[in-house]
């Protein structure tokens, strides 16, 4: 197996190598990040559809925690 890894055949010019170096690392990132969104959009896909099929009665039900979001008037300190 060759231990050469200089697959444009940047050797001779350094800078032409950084830069070649640099866009492949970009693109690696941006290929990370398309892969993390199309999973995200996968995950709210699939909540949609699991969603549509619950009956319309479980949509229309009353919040089962109806005092959760309540807060007290006024909050007193003692000192």
């Amino acid at each position: 197996m060759s231990d050469n890894h200089d697959y444009l055949g940047t050797s001779n010019n350094a800078t032409f190598r950084l830069r070649a170096d640099v866009l492949t690392l970009m693109l690696k990132g941006a290929g990370y990040a398309a892969v993390f969104c199309l999973v995200v959009g996968a995950f709210l896909a699939v909540t949609i559809w699991i969603g549509g099929l619950l009956p319309a009665e479980s949509k229309e039900a009353p919040d089962p925690t109806p005092l959760s979001f309540v807060l007290p008037a006024e909050i007193t300190v003692h000192a």
